[in-house]
């Protein structure tokens, strides 16, 4: 159901009395959205400094807890079995395989541009 004659209504909405605006309300708004400051780190870059923080106190705790020798015997276990899983032949295979495919694909199809405008709302 619609009204298309609405001139009663416009007329009592523009008939109600408005209160004034604050004075400073555009200064207001101004300073809580266009001149708000930066952030001072992104997102991205508070994980990385998150992460990193919690690399140095686990390595800190390390040290502490049984000194250079476990420290040591520690990255020597977590270099081997990063050694073991990147040495396998499969892991390698498929990696290889992957990588040809794309490479394969970006060769051969190109990087379609995606289309806009009129012209691609008709097709």
């Amino acid at each position: 159901m619609m009204f298309d004659n609405d001139d009663a209504l416009d007329r009592a909405l523009f008939a109600l009395p408005l209160e004034e605006p604050p004075a400073d309300l555009r200064a207001s708004i101004l300073s809580a959205t266009i001149y708000h400051p930066a952030p001072v780190f992104s997102m991205r870059e508070l994980i990385t400094l998150g992460a990193i923080c919690a690399v140095v106190v686990w390595l800190v705790a390390a040290v502490i807890g049984g000194g250079g020798s476990l420290l040591v015997h520690s990255l020597e276990a977590i270099g081997a079995g990063t050694m073991r899983a990147l040495s396998n032949t499969t892991l390698l295979l498929w990696v290889a395989a992957g990588g040809a495919t794309a490479i394969w694909l970006s060769i051969f199809t190109g990087f379609q541009p995606r289309p806009e405008g009129e012209a691609a709302r008709r097709r």
